[in-house]
């Protein structure tokens, strides 16, 4: 059944509304006698939009078939292979979210929601593609650090490598973001090499299932790489061992409960959780009414309190100001809300606030505001008494319907525990004062951790003092003011760049972080031996390793060919020039700062160099050298050798004097195929040495190779 029809047959009578299907094993399964059924209902119409069940589910098969057939199909593809099926299914997706968009509406998300949600799960795919593809090899295996020299003479070396995990990638996910949510995990997992279980929360699963169903239709996905439980996944964990990962996000309670999990505590489960968080927006001292800061301060909060209905892992909870400007802040969001804040129907074009996510989502969030107002908060808009009849835009019934009115509550004392410890998971906010930048500190540490704080300053020694107080207690800090207030991501906006988490309460767990959230799903392991064996292992080259190596007598007899002369096709790791010497004169270095300008003293002034403890007299620009190298290796003649692109980790050892020598020896240390181009990057490991054999300069050289010898360069 195709996502439309399915979406189609969903729509239909409540009698006829379908048993939302897993997909395990290859296959599409619903349970044929369920006894435990849970019904989902649209968010606005209250109308039943499928049932929900996995009685009978073996989800234990479902682990094998990750481990074997899904661990296989992903492992014949690199790092670069999977990064580009990435992109693939973001082109895919992209092709068809209006009808992800469709179906999201009856979780009561918005247009805006949509683009947050579905938007930014795809957007997070090819931002994962792209960096998965710039920097990761195309091979199996990461390079961790530098080499460790184990032995004197090079021949036991030491390094740390990262291999994927064997086992399978369980993600167990909330109902806020059905989309973003699964492909924020699926991303890193994905190139990491590790298959996916999806799990997500009953209330929006469907979402979840039909861009499952639009990622299997497009024949992307290497076989047993993704299954998903619509659904109680009861027992998954009791078949998962140290091979596997379970990343959770949901409540603190829940993650707890997962924790204590046998496997988890005893047998070796990597476990990670993104928890509750009561996030903070501070309003720097100097922020006040008036200044860009506060107007950006302001519309910071309100968008965090009424995208996805507050509904927001990343929302602003807690609104630290200064004392003195409480009536200002509430004041000005009052009136933002007012203006702009629209709840009904997502499907009405003048909604800008749809509903929560279902009748208990709204039942949540009444009892925590009802905890807060009993805990001595008072509400200054909105909250338990505001009436939605003949309020909410279009046809949207405020019975049918789990609407929440935007609400923000004011506490006569900021340390009260319950504002700090109760967060109710719709649009709901408090405003806190402080007295002094301790206090704001100590008010924001309250939280027990979070995800995420905003703090709006234009001061930079403000700034500072604030991330030194806070930094500890938070995932990611937010700094806002006038100069980023346009360009700014915002508070909530988790990037797949940065890292997604955070202590405590927070859940303690990473997600995201560019490459960092690929290494979550692989194992950091110390390798020890000889540089061959590392070599073969890692594919990168090591010094002192086999190479084949040419000089310019054997390339002149004819028994060799300059590396620069073979394309990828030919190229092998450890292909090597080795140059022989050229004298440096003092003329040489004179001419060489005359034409550039570096006239410093260590090149022309002899007695100030030679009173330098570093250098034995007047000693040769390091450019000098590095440009003398090239000379020394380069092979002019037209071929495959496209472009010189960089170098990088250039040192510099040992000085140069007139009368000394310099040679080069030139090696093929990695070499990175490009899946799209006719055209790979090559990295050479370069050393300079001197006439005695001491190295004089180390770095690498990096060039865009082709694949194969260009027909005008034969």
């Amino acid at each position: 059944m195709t996502v439309e029809a399915f979406a189609s047959q969903a729509a239909g009578s409540a009698q006829a509304a379908p048993i939302l299907p897993s997909y395990i094993a290859g296959s599409w399964w619903t349970p044929s006698q369920p006894q435990r059924i849970a019904e989902v209902h649209d968010a606005v119409t209250g109308e039943l939009v499928c049932q929900v069940s996995t009685d009978g589910l073996d989800t234990a098969a479902a682990v094998v078939y990750a481990r074997s057939t899904g661990q296989a199909s992903l492992g014949e593809l690199t790092f670069h292979q999977r990064a580009l099926r990435l992109k693939e299914l973001a082109l895919h997706l992209s092709e068809h979210k209006e009808t992800l968009y469709n179906i999201s509406d009856r979780t009561g998300a918005t247009r805006k929601d949509h683009l947050i949600d579905i938007d930014g799960g795809i957007g997070t795919l090819f931002a994962f593609s792209s960096k998965g593809r710039k920097e990761l090899p195309n091979s199996h295996v990461i390079i961790d650090g530098d080499i460790e020299q184990l032995s004197r003479d090079g021949s036991f070396i030491g390094e740390h490598i990262y291999t994927r995990l064997t086992g399978v990638a369980v993600q167990i996910n909330a109902f806020n973001f059905p989309v973003w949510g699964m492909l924020e995990k699926l991303a890193p997992s994905f190139i990491a090499g590790v298959p996916t279980i999806v799990k997500p929360a009953t209330a929006t699963g469907y979402v979840t299932e039909a861009c499952v169903r639009l990622m299997l239709e497009s024949g992307l996905l290497p076989e047993g790489s993704l299954q998903l439980i619509s659904g109680s996944a009861r027992d998954l964990l009791d078949h998962l061992d140290h091979r596997d990962h379970v990343a959770f996000t949901g409540s603190a309670a829940t993650a707890a409960a997962l924790r204590s999990h046998p496997n988890v505590q005893e047998g070796g489960v990597r476990f990670t959780a993104e928890t509750d968080s009561l996030n903070a927006a501070i309003l720097g001292p100097d922020a006040v009414p008036g200044t860009p800061e506060f107007d950006a301060f302001i519309k910071a909060v309100v968008t965090e309190i009424t995208v996805k209905a507050g509904q927001k892992c990343t929302a602003i909870r807690r609104v630290i100001v200064p004392s003195e400007h409480v009536d200002a802040v509430v004041g000005a969001l009052r009136e933002r809300v007012d203006s702009r804040a629209v709840l009904g129907d997502p499907r009405d074009s003048e909604t800008t606030v749809g509903a929560l996510a279902s009748k208990d989502q709204q039942a949540e969030v009444a009892r925590a505001v009802e905890k807060l107002i009993a805990a001595g908060g008072s509400v200054c808009f909105g909250g338990p008494d505001a009436t939605l009849q003949g309020r909410l835009s279009g046809s949207a019934d405020p019975e049918a319907g789990a609407f929440y009115p935007v609400t923000a509550l004011t506490f006569p004392k900021p340390r009260t525990p319950e504002v700090h410890q109760v967060e109710a998971f719709g649009p709901v906010t408090s405003v806190l004062g402080y007295t002094d930048i301790d206090d704001a500190v100590d008010l924001a540490a309250l939280g027990g951790g979070s995800l995420v704080a905003t703090v709006c300053t234009h001061d930079p020694k403000i700034a500072a003092e604030f991330v030194r107080g806070i930094g500890s207690h938070h995932g990611r800090v937010h700094l806002l003011d006038r100069d980023d207030a346009k360009t700014s991501t915002g508070h909530g906006s988790p990037l797949p760049h940065l890292v997604h988490g955070g202590p405590g309460r927070a859940g303690g767990g990473e997600e995201l972080g560019g490459i960092r959230g690929v290494k979550h799903y692989m194992q950091r392991t110390a390798l020890q031996g000889t540089p061959d064996l590392l070599t073969g292992i890692t594919g990168i080259w090591h010094r002192g390793a086999q190479a084949d190596t040419a000089t310019p007598e054997s390339i002149a007899a004819g028994t060799a060919v300059h590396p620069f002369r073979k394309p990828l096709d030919q190229l092998r790791i450890g292909d090597q020039f080795a140059s022989g010497l050229r004298e440096v004169r003092l003329e040489d270095i004179e001419a060489f700062a005359e034409s550039t300008g570096d006239t410093f003293y260590a090149h022309t002034n002899e007695e100030a160099a030679t009173a330098n403890p570093f250098f034995p007299r007047r000693v040769a620009h390091g450019y000098l050298l590095v440009s003398w190298a090239a000379g020394l290796f380069v092979e002019p003649a037209p071929g495959p050798v496209l472009a010189n692109t960089g170098l990088e980790n250039l040192s510099f050892l040992t000085p140069v004097t007139y009368g000394d020598s310099i040679r080069v020896t030139l090696t093929a240390k990695q070499i990175t195929p490009r899946e799209t181009d006719d055209y790979g990057e090559v990295r050479w490991d370069t050393v300079l040495h001197n006439q005695h054999d001491e190295i004089v300069a180390t770095y690498d050289v990096l060039t865009r190779v082709a694949k194969k010898m260009p027909d005008w360069a034969q």
